[in-house]
């Protein structure tokens, strides 16, 4: 038996302890707590260029690299918003060029830190005590961080072990697993739809509407006749975090951060635009040989392993014959070609198939997409992802920008996470329904 000396000594001892830890998950978060960026006074701006005179001086601004300027919503075509984030040390002199210039601007987002305060108030408060047992208690209307949208997919393959399996295809840069969530009713090499979401890391609408559709899948195959027959024939393969570094260095460090986390040899600036790394017209027009811009291309082709990983599974699988990627925001659906102005072969059919898709995702809520291809709806981009994967013969190669057009952007609020997915989910599935009605 231990002497009341010793059990004080014991208690004492382990008191100090729990206070060492205490002292030490505080010391923790102040750090990152001083580490985070922050963007008091930021402002995002909205131009809307009424000649082309105007949209040259706008496209100047991308150039002055002394601004620190954040195209949010990129230059396009004359009439068309163009959405950028000024630093608050940088407003007067954007301000004041644009002024001279005689181009008129709106102020869209006031101060940007206060809505990113808001947004991580909500989520701060959505999670405490929130410790989901099953893929049911999961809420689906708050945003996550990469841990959680782990566990989930981990509790989404436990419950249903007939039917969906987690794949890791690679790593990220920093080590974390690229994993894929295979949704298959058996059979092997089938037909496949890819689908895929957070490849630009900030866009935290997508990697939630991700977890949505996972859970929509398994609930209502056997349910619903459409995606029950589709998934009788075909597998369905699901990548919620395509961009798994930066989505955390998004919680952790900057929220506003896109790219991924790979240092760039000879420059300061971290990341590579994973949308434009890809072997399609790469290094092209609309990307950037600067390691500091947000549309930096990379060094080469397929250079981040986010976007190599995707690249030998796609290669390796052989048989996708449907291919979406969804970004955040503007509300459009995209086919090929950003990089070059010719018209894919397929245009008719699938300018017909993204009609048919945003027409069924407007009979929800009336919410309004625009669609075409790439470069005639948007603007040039060179080395996308559903360019490569359209020369790959995938035919029904789509990307989504989902909600908003500019009111929140990037920091949608979480109460529009839900009739987003639902929203976007009967677009997918038009896209779904008629891969498999029309095989090739």
């Amino acid at each position: 038996m231990l002497s009341h000396k010793s059990l004080f000594l014991g208690s004492a001892r382990f008191t100090l302890q729990v206070k060492m830890r205490v002292l030490l998950v505080l010391a923790t978060l102040l750090v990152v707590s001083l580490c985070k960026k922050k963007f008091d006074g930021d402002q995002v701006l909205r131009i809307i260029p009424k000649d082309e005179v105007e949209l040259s001086l706008i496209k100047d601004l991308e150039d002055m690299i002394e601004f620190e300027l954040d195209f949010w919503k990129d230059v396009a075509d004359v009439d068309t918003p163009v959405h950028i984030r000024v630093p608050f040390h940088g407003l007067q002199s954007t301000k004041l060029y644009l002024e001279s210039q005689g181009i008129d601007y709106s102020i869209m987002i006031e101060d940007l830190q206060a809505m990113l305060d808001e947004e991580k108030e909500e989520m701060d408060s959505a999670a405490r005590g929130a410790n989901p047992r099953n893929t049911d208690s999961f809420d689906f209307s708050r945003y996550h961080r990469i841990d959680e949208i782990y566990s989930f997919q981990d509790m989404l393959v436990a419950e249903n072990p007939n039917m969906v399996s987690k794949i890791v295809i690679g790593h990220s840069y920093q080590g974390r697993p690229l994993n894929v969530l295979k949704f298959s009713t058996g059979g092997t090499n089938r037909p496949a739809i890819w689908l895929d979401t957070g490849i630009h890391s900030r866009e935290w609408v997508t990697q939630a509407s991700g977890t949505w559709f996972a859970k929509k899948i398994v609930t209502d195959y056997g349910r619903d006749p459409a995606l029950t027959a589709i998934l009788n024939k075909m597998d369905i393969f699901l990548e919620i975090v395509t961009n798994p570094d930066g989505f955390y260095y998004t919680h952790n460090s900057n929220r506003m951060w896109r790219k991924t986390r790979k240092p760039n040899p000879g420059s300061n600036c971290v990341g590579v635009d994973p949308n434009r790394n890809w072997d399609a017209g790469f290094a092209g027009p609309g990307a950037s040989s600067s390691p500091c811009s947000e549309t930096y291309h990379g060094p080469s082709a397929h250079s981040e392993s986010e976007v190599k990983s995707i690249v030998d599974f796609v290669k390796s699988h052989g048989n996708i014959k449907a291919f979406v990627s969804i970004h955040a925001y503007s509300q459009m659906l995209l086919y090929p070609y950003g990089y070059t102005r010719n018209p894919v072969k397929d245009q008719t059919e699938l300018h017909a198939l993204a009609k048919k898709a945003i027409t069924d995702l407007a009979s929800l809520y009336g919410t309004r997409y625009r669609y075409g291809s790439i470069i005639n709806t948007i603007y040039q981009a060179s080395g996308g992802t559903i360019d490569w994967t359209y020369n790959q013969g995938i035919k029904y190669s789509y990307t989504f920008e989902l909600r908003d057009t500019g009111r929140h952007g990037f920091i949608l609020p979480a109460n529009q996470i839900i009739p987003t997915a639902k929203e976007t989910w009967l677009a997918l599935m038009a896209i779904m329904d008629h891969t498999f009605k029309n095989p090739y």
